[in-house]
Parts: C-alpha cells; structure tokens; sequence
C-alpha cells in the first residue's frame, strides 16, 4: 500500500482536490487506502559519539554494541576504524564483535574508514596504495553483516582534477567492493568534498550504484581557515539522490531539545523527500553536554522529528470503515481543514 511520507508526496498526491474536486472522491481515492505501518526512519549510533569514553579507555570497542542498546535503546551501529585500527584482519576479533552485537540483538551497519590515505591523490601510486589500504575493511565489513563502507574523497589540484582523482579512486575500490556486496559511501567531511555540487558530481563520474553517499548534517565547512561553509540545507539535498546512510550531527540544544545549528524539521523533511527511509545515524559532538547525554538529547530530537512528520490515522468523514491519513503539520497547521 502507498504511505504518504511527507508534505510535498501529500500535495501531490492531492492535487486533484486542489483543482476542485469533491472531498469525497479525493479521500477515498487519494487517503483511504494508506497505512503507516513500519517508521520513517530508522535511528543507528555512530561510534564517534563516545569517542572521548574509547580513547580515554572508559569503554572498550567490544562494548560499545551493548552500550548502545542498554543505556540507549538503539539496536544499530555505526563502527569507526580507528577504534579497532589493528583488528581489520584478526577474524577472532571480528567474531567476538558479532557476537557481542548478536547477544544483545544490535545490527551492524557500517564501519568509517580514516587514515588510510587519500583516494584522490594526485600521485597514482600513492592513490592505489590508498584503494588497497581500505581492501581490508572491506572484507572486515562483510565479516560484520555491515552494508557499507563510509571513506573520504580527499584530493588536491583544481576543482576538476579532484573530481577526476577522486572518482578513480573511488571507482576502482567500488569494484573491489563489489565482489563482497559492501558498498562505498563518501562522506562531505571537508575541503571540497562538503561542497554538495562537487560530491554529486564524482558520484556521476563514478557511475555505480554500489557508490554512494552519507551525507553528514554538519560536515559543511569549506575552509576551516576563513569559517567559509557550504549551504547544508543545499548541500544534504544535493547528495541525498546517491544516499545510503545518512550522518545525524548534534553539538548543542536549545532550552526546547532542538539543535540550535540545524533545524531537524527542515532537514529531515529533505532526506524523506528524497525518498530514503533507511538508518539516521545519531553523531553527537557537542562539549556542553557529556557524551551519553548528548546521545539521549539527540534521539530524543530524531524521535519528536519522526513523530511529526509520521501521517497520523484519521477517521474517513466519507466512509467510517475506512482509515485515511494526514501529515500531522499538513492540512490542519495550514488551515486548509479544522478540526
């Protein structure tokens, strides 16, 4: 059945009525048949969240799946390399992270690789040494049950350079990926891969659906010398049609739980317009609140967003054995009915 998830589908999806056709018709023809059963999204933890607790030895990597479903209630994670830099290889160790996961009924999604060199280096040897440092997370990735890979796309040369560079690196490791069904995510994490135009479009030079993207809400600082940033209303749509995960950051609330850098409203409702309903990875690196308060704050935020922009069942004026639905900030915040 046809679910109704956000206010731009609702207006298309009504337009009959907005041409002047009756009611009636219009609820039973566009609403009557549409069910809310399963959530807009879904909410994971990126690891880096505690990353003050695991590298001041507070928690431990083998941990963190536990963590985050007994002090958090999230049943997905987010693993970062650098928490377990030397364990990509180590098929005990990967086990024992399953298992951890497994016992406590969390999901592994992703791993985010850093350090491993630069895909789009402008010296070719240095940039296949790149591609084949990240071979073995990869192959780590799929030990886990994860979906992807998160890298970076950094280069250096001209705005078209970098696009070429990056999107051979980027393909050529895709190809690799391929043959393990993981796939590879470039994140906007600075330089000229958080200028949205520019990631869009190494993802067409690419070409493969196996290579997408994970746009990160707040990863939007072109140059860190000026403070000069890229629109990140722009950018996030921008990268949203090549997306298979999605980067939730939070660094401070407002005395009402939102974050007072990005309107979650308005940036949630452009990653549903685009289609996706997949994992929300929560990455909180606020320094007002502590790390495990920080989290809460943030899944408390995602939690309100998703509620309001869920369709919520109504009674049908037409047809009382029928449910239809309407977006909770839609017809009634508009005024276009009362109640």
């Amino acid at each position: 059945m046809t679910r109704i998830t956000s206010r731009r589908d609702f207006l298309k999806q009504t337009s009959a009525f907005t041409a002047g056709l009756a009611f009636s018709s219009w609820a039973g023809s566009a609403l009557a048949t549409t069910a809310v059963n399963q959530p807009l999204f879904d909410i994971s933890l990126a690891q880096w969240s505690l990353h003050r607790a695991l590298r001041g030895g507070k928690l431990d990597n083998l941990d963190f799946a536990k963590v985050t479903k007994e002090e958090f209630g999230i049943e997905a994670v987010e693993y970062v390399n650098q928490f377990f830099k030397d364990k990509a290889s180590d098929e005990k160790y990967l086990a024992e992270m399953n298992k951890r996961a497994a016992d406590v009924g969390v999901k592994n999604v992703l791993i985010m690789i850093d350090g491993e060199g630069a895909l789009g280096d402008p010296d070719a040897k240095k940039r296949t040494l790149a591609i084949e440092n990240h071979h073995k997370w990869v192959t780590a990735a799929k030990t886990l049950g994860c979906h992807s890979i998160r890298v970076n796309a950094r280069s250096n040369g001209s705005f078209e350079e970098q696009q070429k560079l990056a999107a051979d690196g980027l393909r050529r490791l895709t190809e690799f990926a391929m043959q393990y069904g993981i796939n590879v995510l470039v994140e906007n994490h600075g330089g000229l891969s958080s200028n949205g135009a520019w990631l869009a479009g190494v993802m067409k030079m690419v070409n493969l659906p196996e290579c997408g993207t994970l746009p990160d809400f707040g990863n939007f600082v072109l140059d860190r010398k000026t403070g000069e940033e890229y629109d990140r209303y722009k950018g996030v749509k921008e990268l949203m049609p090549y997306a298979k995960a999605v980067s939730a950051k939070t660094h401070d609330f407002n005395k009402d739980g939102n974050e007072i850098n990005t309107d979650y409203m308005k940036m949630m409702q452009i990653v549903l317009d685009a289609g996706y309903h997949g994992y929300v990875g929560i990455e909180y690196e606020g320094k007002k609140l502590d790390e495990y308060a920080g989290i809460k704050a943030s899944k408390k935020l995602l939690l309100k967003v998703r509620e309001e922009l869920t369709p919520e069942e109504t009674a049908d004026p037409c047809c009382s054995q029928e449910n239809y639905y309407v977006p909770r900030r839609g017809l009634f915040r508009r005024g276009l009915f009362r109640r």
